[in-house]
């Protein structure tokens, strides 16, 4: 037998992320501007640099406990009462993780296996699905839709449990498409879940980039709460995302269970970046608060800049993407991005890398400067232009 053969088929069966493709297309590609990456174009904040330098200064190159250092989750306890009214105990509520992308991973590890069912709302992070098929678990797809304003839609959910449902995966604000839940929404989602047996793993981590009204959380309905593990982090909202670290907060006794994974898989979140973090809750915020002013300003641009081009565009509320509809243009969201790319050199990401439903939009970013957007916006026309002659 070869080694092919003695690979697990559910790892071999879970696709690449489709959008790794279109990034090595634009590596040798001279001027061409990128609205692909999630990733946001400031620098991490001087005073949370400081700190990380400093940490290294003072010799602090020591494992942290499993859970993280003992003041960190403190801060997280208190930022997440003080900025989304959620109350966690620093002790046994909080696990600090390398990334967001670790505690989402440690919680559908931790809640699914063989013969259980996941259900994941696409578009979403290319993550969820991939991290769902690891766990030789099924993910049971629902289609988020436009005329929705890509809002999870409660009888959506309903039709899609089974008694082998045991877990959902809510991503909001949503990567790609930009779209936040409010109050109003989750109530009717919580009407359906309150009674079920079903953990929520609500992906939280760009809850400080909404635009238009508070960040709402499900875990905001008392019923939800003991059964909804929160994700969060630094990545985007404080521009750390070399950094990795993120965390989960929850109930004792799921975060009891996914310590021991990141335990026995990790062991700790790099240490200078939890003393960094550290520095990003205590004084931090204010830096987020003008980031957050120059993405707001650049989403407006970009969808209007969009719309003008001749392309449908819902207005996002949250993240920093915008998701425009390509269908009018009887060309698949792939043939698109690459003649986008191939001829006028703009890079956005085909909606289908983020779930089949995808399919027909694509994902461009405003994490990016001012002046690269206005000039891809003028390319962007230019080749919608040539579509329509």
């Amino acid at each position: 037998m070869s080694i092919e053969q003695m690979i697990k088929e559910n790892i071999v069966n879970t696709p690449p992320s489709g959008i790794r493709k279109y990034f090595d297309l634009i590596n040798d590609m001279k001027d061409a501007i990128s609205l692909g990456i999630g990733e946001p174009d400031f620098e991490t904040p001087w005073s949370i640099r400081e700190e990380g330098i400093y940490s290294l200064e003072q010799g602090r190159t020591f494992y942290t406990s499993n859970a993280g250092l003992p003041e960190l989750r403190r801060e997280i306890s208190r930022y997440m009462k003080d900025r989304f009214n959620l109350a966690y105990q620093a002790e046994d509520e909080v696990l600090v993780t390398v990334g967001g992308s670790e505690a989402i991973d440690l919680a559908i590890r931790t809640f699914a296996g063989p013969g259980d069912e996941v259900i994941i709302p696409e578009p979403c992070f290319v993550a969820y699905k991939g991290c769902v098929m690891f766990t030789g678990a099924t993910p049971v797809t629902i289609e988020l839709k436009a005329e929705h304003d890509f809002k999870l839609q409660p009888e959506q959910v309903l039709n899609a449990i089974t008694d082998k449902t045991k877990a959902i995966i809510l991503g909001y604000p949503n990567n790609p498409t930009g779209a936040t839940m409010g109050y109003d929404d989750y109530k009717a989602l919580v009407e359906v879940l309150k009674d079920k047996n079903i953990v929520v793993i609500s992906d939280e981590l760009y809850a400080e980039l909404t635009y238009k009204g508070k960040h709402v959380s499900i875990a905001n309905f008392p019923e939800m709460k003991d059964k909804t593990i929160v994700i969060n982090g630094f990545s985007k909202a404080f521009a750390m995302t070399g950094w990795r670290i993120g965390f989960a907060c929850g109930h004792p006794a799921a975060i009891k269970q996914m310590q021991k994974i990141h335990q026995y898989a990790i062991m700790c979140s790099p240490t200078t970046a939890q003393f960094a973090a550290i520095e990003a809750l205590k004084n931090g915020l204010e830096e987020v608060e003008k980031m957050v002013e120059e993405y707001n300003r650049r989403r407006l641009v970009m969808v209007d800049g969009f719309r003008k081009a001749g392309l449908d565009c819902y207005e996002p509320t949250g993240a920093f993407y915008v998701f425009p509809d390509l269908r009018k243009f009887g060309l698949s969201s792939d043939e698109f991005c690459e003649r986008l790319l191939l001829e006028e050199k703009v890079l956005m990401v085909p909606g289908n890398a983020f779930g089949e439903c995808g399919e027909g939009f694509a994902r461009a970013t405003y994490a990016t400067s001012l002046e690269n957007i206005k000039e891809a916006l003028r390319r962007i026309k230019c080749f919608v232009d040539k579509l329509n002659r």
